[in-house]
């Protein structure tokens, strides 16, 4: 099945200019890698956030959103995650992409020039309208909230 492409301009900042562009590191994934454009490196003690940035401004087309998501291998091996994920990119946003990086493992952890901090995917993003009603449509869950199907 072929998927379609859309097209994504990219403004390469000057503290970016030799780092790799995103891009899918297999045939199957969902999400591009970004690249710390960090200068020095960054030391994200346990319970720190830091802002890293990574070089890159793009022109999101209308209708979408970029989203910026963790990388798992990150998050299993070392703790480190991001806050507000997913990360939004609007499109009407026009500056830098930066990744905020927390450490939620037990160790300090060093961010370096290059590294793969997060991922970014393309979404849809349809335009809804709230409708008030009375009362919902019923559902066999209805009202059940966290945790309401039990623990096993």
């Amino acid at each position: 099945m072929k998927k379609e492409i859309v097209q994504l301009p990219v403004e390469i900042m000057p503290h970016a200019a030799e780092l790799p562009l995103p891009d899918y590191m297999t045939a199957g994934a969902a999400g591009m890698d970004l690249y710390a454009a960090v200068m020095e490196d960054v030391i994200l003690e346990p319970g720190t956030v830091r802002l890293i940035p990574t070089g890159l401004k793009v022109a999101v087309p209308g209708g979408y959103e970029l989203q910026i998501r963790p990388r798992s291998g990150l998050a299993a091996r070392h703790g480190i995650s991001l806050l507000n994920s997913p990360g939004t990119v609007d499109s009407d946003y026009r500056g830098e992409i930066k990744v905020i990086l927390i450490n939620l493992g037990a160790a300090p952890f060093t961010v370096r020039r290059g590294d793969r901090i997060a991922q970014m995917v393309l979404c849809p993003i349809p335009r809804i309208k709230l409708v008030p009603t009375a009362a919902l449509p019923e559902t066999e869950r209805g009202e059940g909230g966290f945790g309401h199907t039990g623990i096993d």
